[in-house]
C-alpha cells in the first residue's frame, strides 16, 4: 500500500480516496471544545519529583496521583532532556519520512513485534476505512535497533530513548507512591529491567479535506507510560468528561499519557486516556511517541497490594504483556477495544 505522503504530494489532488473518508463511515462528529482555565490539562514538574525536599516531592506525588486519576494525561516540564537532543530526533525523523518510498521499502515488516516496522494507517491489512498516517515503529529496549538510514538516527535515537526511559522510571516511581504502594513496585512488577520501548514517529501530511480524514481514530495506548512530543503542529485531542479537548504543547516539554497497563495495575483506580490525531489542510505534523511498557511476558494483573487494601474484586483479567499486543494488532483500532476484552 503507497504511503500517504506520496498521496498528499500528488499534482493536483483536491479530495481524499473514499477509503480515507473516516467520517462518513464511522461517524465520529463529536464537538471539540477548549480547555476551561479552570480545569486544564496538569502539568508535572519533574525536578520536584527528583527534589531532595520531601515536602516538594510529596506534593507533586499529589499532583501526579491527581492527573492519572482526573485526566490520564499531563505535561512534563524541567525534564533533563536536553532541548538539543529533542530537535535533533526530530530531525532525524523527518529526515526518515523524505527517504524515497523504495527506501522507506526497505522497513516493511509486517508483525507487531517485528524490530523495525515502517507503514501507513494502523493496521491495513484488517481495516475497511484508512488513516492520513505514515509510522515508522522501532523496537530500542531491551534490545536496541534501528533503521541504518537516515544517517545518524541511530546514535541520536539511542541516546534519546535512554533519556526517555530515566524520565518514564522517574515517573512511575511517583506514580507507585501516589497509588499507596512501595516507590519501586511498578519498577519490579512490570520487569522494567527489561522492559520493551518502542519509538514511534508519525507524519501526518497535509489533507485537502480534513474535516472527512482522521490522523489516527479514538484509541488508548497499551503499555503504562507514553511520553510524545511533536513539531509544533498541534493536531492530538484527548476525550475528557465526554468531550474532545485540544492539546496545545508547552514548548521543551513532554505529553505524557497514562496506557491501558497503569489502569490494569491499578484496578481501574487511574483510566488509559482515549486520544486521536486530527489532520490540517495546511501543514505537516509529525510527532514522536516514546511507548514504554512492561516486559513482554509479564503477566499484568491488578495490584494484589490494592486489591487486599481496598477490599475489592479484581475488575480485569491477568494477560501476558505480548498476549496484549498481538491482539491489539490483529483487530482495528477502536477505542478501548482490546482492554475491554480483559475486564471481568
Amino acid at each position: 500500500m503507497a504511503c500517504v505522503k506520496a498521496l498528499a504530494e500528488s499534482p493536483g489532488l483536491t479530495s481524499i480516496p473514499s477509503t480515507y473518508n473516516f467520517t462518513q463511515n464511522q461517524h465520529d462528529h463529536e464537538a471539540v471544545s477548549e480547555i476551561d482555565p479552570e480545569d486544564s490539562i496538569p502539568v508535572i514538574d519533574f525536578s520536584l519529583l527528583t527534589s531532595s525536599s520531601p515536602d516538594q516531592r510529596s506534593k507533586v506525588i499529589q499532583d501526579l496521583g491527581k492527573a492519572c486519576r482526573d485526566w490520564g494525561f499531563f505535561t512534563v516540564i524541567n525534564h533533563n532532556v536536553p532541548e538539543k537532543l529533542m530537535e535533533m530526533t526530530m530531525d532525524s525523523c523527518q529526515r526518515f519520512f523524505n527517504l524515497t518510498e523504495e527506501e522507506k521499502r526497505e522497513f516493511a515488516g509486517k508483525h507487531v513485534l517485528d524490530p523495525i516496522r515502517c507503514g501507513t494507517s494502523f493496521n491495513a491489512s484488517v481495516e475497511k476505512v484508512f488513516f492520513w498516517r505514515d509510522f515508522i515503529k522501532v523496537l530500542v529496549h531491551p534490545e536496541f535497533h534501528s533503521p541504518n538510514k537516515p544517517v545518524g538516527f541511530s546514535e541520536i535515537s539511542l541516546e534519546y530513548c535512554k533519556r526517555i526511559r530515566q524520565v518514564a522510571r522517574e515517573l512511575l516511581k511517583g506514580i507507585s507512591e501516589s497509588l499507596g504502594l512501595e516507590f519501586c513496585y511498578i519498577e519490579r512488577a512490570m520487569n522494567l529491567d527489561s522492559g520493551l520501548q518502542i519509538l514511534i514517529a508519525n507524519l501526518y501530511p497535509p489533507c485537502p479535506q480534513p474535516e472527512l480524514a482522521m490522523g489516527m481514530p479514538p484509541h488508548s495506548d497499551h503499555g503504562l507510560l507514553t511520553l510524545l512530543t511533536q513539531n509544533g503542529i498541534c493536531g492530538l485531542q484527548l476525550l475528557h468528561n465526554g468531550k474532545w479537548v485540544n492539546v496545545n504543547a508547552v514548548p521543551n516539554s513532554f505529553l505524557v499519557n497514562t496506557g491501558d497497563h497503569i489502569e490494569i495495575l491499578s484496578n481501574g483506580k487511574y483510566k488509559s486516556v482515549v486520544h486521536r490525531a486530527v489532520v490540517n489542510n495546511k501543514m505537516t505534523r509529525v510527532s514522536l511517541a516514546i511507548a514504554n511498557g512492561p516486559s513482554l511476558d509479564t503477566v499484568v494483573e491488578p495490584s494484589k497490594e490494592l486489591i487486599e487494601r481496598q477490599s475489592e474484586a479484581p475488575a480485569y483479567i491477568g494477560i501476558k504483556y505480548k498476549d496484549f499486543l498481538e491482539l491489539q494488532q490483529s483487530n482495528q483500532l477502536d477505542n478501548k477495544s482490546v482492554l475491554d476484552r480483559v475486564r471481568v
